[in-house]
C-alpha cells in the first residue's frame, strides 16, 4: 500500500529505480580517478544524501520497514568519505570550505537533515557501530535543547544544549516533551500540524526538499518528490515514549515507521478506475 498522500503507483516504482540506479552510477563514479578533484568532496556529500532518500522513497511506496535500514551505511561510508576528501582539498589549496553544504546546527536545512537521519537511525534501530560513527558525523553536542535531548535517550552522558536553535516548527515538540503525560498527544499532534508550514522559508535556510510536490514550484511530474515526512515527531516518541494515537493518519506523519510489523497507520488510498465505457467507445470510434 502506498504510504504517501501523493504519487500512483507508476511513480514511486519510477523513482525507487531511478535512486537505485542514481547510487550505483555514483559509485562507479567515486571508484574511479576523479577528473575535477575541486569538486570531489561535494559530489560524494550529494551521493550520500541519496540513500536516506532512497529510504524515504521507499517508505513512501509501502515497503516494508525492516528493509529500509541497509541503506545507513552507505550513507555513513559516503559522509566520511566526502569529510576526508574535504579536508585534503583545504589543506592543499587553503581554503576554509571546500563544500556548498552548510555543516551547522545553526543553519535549519542542516538542522532538519540531521534530526531526520537520527530519527530514522532510531525508529530503524541501527546497529549501534553505526549509531556512534553517525553521532560523529552530526557532531553539534552541547548546541541544541531539543536534538540533544533526543539523541541522550540512546547515548547516554551526551551533554545537553540550554537553547532551541530554531524556535519554527521545534517549540511546539520541545513542549510536548516538557508536558504533563496527558497532554502530550495532543500537542505532539499540534506539532506536527504546524510542522510544515513552519518550516518555510526563505534562501538557503529552507530545507532543499520543501518545495517537491508543490503543484506551482515544483510539481509532481519533475520527479523529485518522495514525500514531506515528518519524521522529527516519530525521533521524539521513540526516544520519550510519547502517545502517537492522535497523529495516525496524517499526511505528514510517517507512523509506520514505529510498528514495522504492521497493519499500517496510513488510510487506505481510492485510486480512480479505469472508465471502461470511455475505452469501449474511443475504441469503436
Amino acid at each position: 500500500m502506498i504510504r504517501a498522500p501523493m504519487g500512483n503507483p507508476e511513480y514511486w516504482n519510477r523513482w525507487v529505480m531511478f535512486g537505485e540506479q542514481t547510487i550505483q552510477k555514483n559509485l562507479s563514479s567515486i571508484l574511479e580517478p576523479s577528473g575535477n578533484p575541486m569538486y570531489e568532496a561535494q559530489f560524494v556529500w550529494d551521493s550520500s544524501v541519496e540513500y536516506p532518500r532512497l529510504a524515504i522513497t521507499r517508505y513512501s511506496r509501502g515497503d516494508p520497514i525492516r528493509d529500509l535500514s541497509q541503506h545507513f551505511v552507505g550513507l555513513l561510508n559516503a559522509w566520511e568519505l566526502s569529510n576526508r576528501l574535504s579536508d585534503e582539498i583545504c589543506s592543499q589549496h587553503n581554503l576554509a570550505k571546500c563544500r556548498d553544504w552548510t555543516f551547522d546546527l545553526t543553519d535549519l536545512n542542516h538542522y532538519n537533515w540531521c534530526f531526520w537521519l537520527v530519527g530514522l537511525a532510531l525508529a530503524l534501530e541501527i546497529p549501534d557501530e553505526q549509531w556512534r560513527r553517525l553521532l560523529a558525523l552530526i557532531g553539534g553536542e552541547g548546541k541544541d535543547a531539543l536534538l540533544d535531548r533526543i539523541i541522550a535517550s540512546h547515548e547516554p552522558g551526551r551533554k545537553i544544549g540550554k537553547r532551541l536553535l530554531h524556535n519554527k516548527p521545534y517549540a511546539r515538540l520541545l513542549k510536548a516533551i516538557n508536558t504533563a503525560q496527558e497532554n502530550q498527544a495532543a500537542l505532539l499532534r499540534d506539532f506536527v500540524d504546524h510542522w510544515y508550514a513552519e518550516l518555510n522559508r526563505k534562501g538557503r535556510q529552507q530545507p532543499w526538499w520543501y518545495i517537491y510536490g508543490d503543484p506551482e514550484k515544483h510539481p509532481l511530474e519533475k520527479g523529485s518528490y518522495f514525500g514531506r515526512w515528518c519524521i522529527e515527531a516519530v525521533a521524539a516518541v521513540k526516544a520519550f515514549g510519547l502517545d502517537d494515537r492522535l497523529c495516525l493518519g496524517h499526511e505528514h506523519y510517517p507512523g509506520d515507521l514505529l510498528r514495522p510489523d504492521g497493519p499500517s497507520t496510513h488510510p487506505a488510498r481510492h485510486e480512480p478506475k479505469p472508465n471502461l465505457w470511455g475505452r469501449f467507445f474511443k475504441r469503436d470510434s
